[in-house]
């Protein structure tokens, strides 16, 4: 059984941080690109930051460059996000987010249930 486990997440001033952990089970962590995204009340679902499956490339949102940092541990089959220097803007639902590609074409895509981030001014 496939599961993506979202933790970490609550309540952080504007200007602090929080890490959050996406633990798994159930799949081959280590041949899944990994993904954060984050969907604000209202607002359309956002792609946060991507890592590659050996964590030899990562890619952000504009809006989070500089301050978020994703990261995995295969071994431990969970991916991080390092989150700094938060906003209000920041707050959201984030999920983590797995998919096995072949070339462009997606095989697998698995979802977690997300963790509420909220930053308060």
């Amino acid at each position: 059984q496939v599961q993506l486990v979202e933790s970490g997440g609550g309540l952080v001033q504007s200007g602090g941080s929080l890490r959050l952990s996406c633990a798994t089970s159930g799949f081959t962590f280590s041949t899944y690109d990994m993904s954060w995204y984050r969907q604000a009340p209202g607002k359309e679902r956002e792609l946060v930051a991507t890592i590659t499956t050996a964590g030899g490339s990562t890619n952000y949102a504009d809006s989070v460059k500089g301050r978020f940092t994703i990261s995995r541990d295969n071994a431990k089959k969970t991916v991080y996000l390092q989150m700094n220097s938060l906003k209000p803007e920041d707050t959201a639902a984030y999920c983590c987010n797995a998919v096995y590609a072949l070339g462009r074409y997606v095989i697998h895509n698995y979802w977690g249930q997300g963790t509420q981030v909220t930053v308060s001014s």
